[in-house]
């Protein structure tokens, strides 16, 4: 799988969004204004690699919600169906924001359609939002501040599209904290690895055994396989 190769948001007058220079200023700035704790943040994104049913690939970031932003977005597939997409989005403002409790964030949006009957679980929203949390405790990552979510959606249909079979879709909004290390820069690549591992569980793929950046993993069950997202 490769890793995510994106660029950084915070120059919207270059067409690949890339920033002007590698050199680091003195002071802990890159020329271009990126800061080196973001830098480093993206570049442990970037070395992640997760598991080969998962499609990773950078996207363009939301421009306006900090300073500093880098995306990327995953599909998982089986044999060639999709079964769940996602983006995640790290976020990042140096002066700190009050409501995250912290220099950086990270936003995600996650989806997948279920089987009507699974959907009907009472008690199925609170299960896909103990995935995210344990995804990131299983992995012994620090965070705070997490909040998000999780919607059912079902589409029934009529008349010339009565031969379809119902769908309903499971979707995950959700944002949290990553708690910051050693020069003011958070496991940004744990983080990612979480994020995929609760991607394999929502689409229903089978636990894998960890690999590199997969230890920590395993204990959870995933959902029974499913027909992939509706596309928006």
């Amino acid at each position: 799988m490769a890793a995510a190769h994106g660029q950084f948001s915070d120059h919207p007058d270059q067409s690949d969004g890339s920033a002007r220079s590698d050199r680091p200023e003195p002071g802990g700035e890159e020329e271009s204004g990126v800061p080196s704790a973001f830098r480093r943040a993206v570049e442990a994104l970037r070395a992640v690699r997760l598991r080969p049913e998962i499609a990773l690939e950078p996207t363009r970031p939301p421009q306006r919600l900090a300073p500093h932003a880098y995306a990327v977005e995953a599909v998982a597939t089986e044999e060639g169906e999709e079964l769940a997409d996602g983006r995640l989005v790290l976020l990042h403002d140096p002066d700190g924001h009050e409501a995250w409790q912290g220099t950086f964030r990270l936003v995600t949006l996650m989806r997948a359609e279920l089987e009507p009957e699974m959907a009907a679980d009472p008690l199925f929203p609170e299960v896909c939002w103990s995935w995210l949390t344990g995804a990131l405790e299983a992995r012994g990552l620090s965070y705070g501040e997490a909040s998000g979510t999780v919607t059912r959606a079902g589409s029934y249909y009529f008349g010339g599209l009565a031969e379809r079979r119902p769908a309903t879709q499971i979707e995950i909004r959700a944002s949290w904290t990553p708690r910051e290390g050693r020069g003011g820069v958070p496991d940004t690549g744990g983080h990612l690895a979480a994020w995929g591992d609760l991607l394999c569980q929502v689409a229903g793929l089978p636990p894998s055994g960890p690999g590199p950046l997969e230890s920590g993993g395993g204990g959870v069950v995933s959902l029974p396989q499913r027909r992939g997202p509706q596309h928006r």
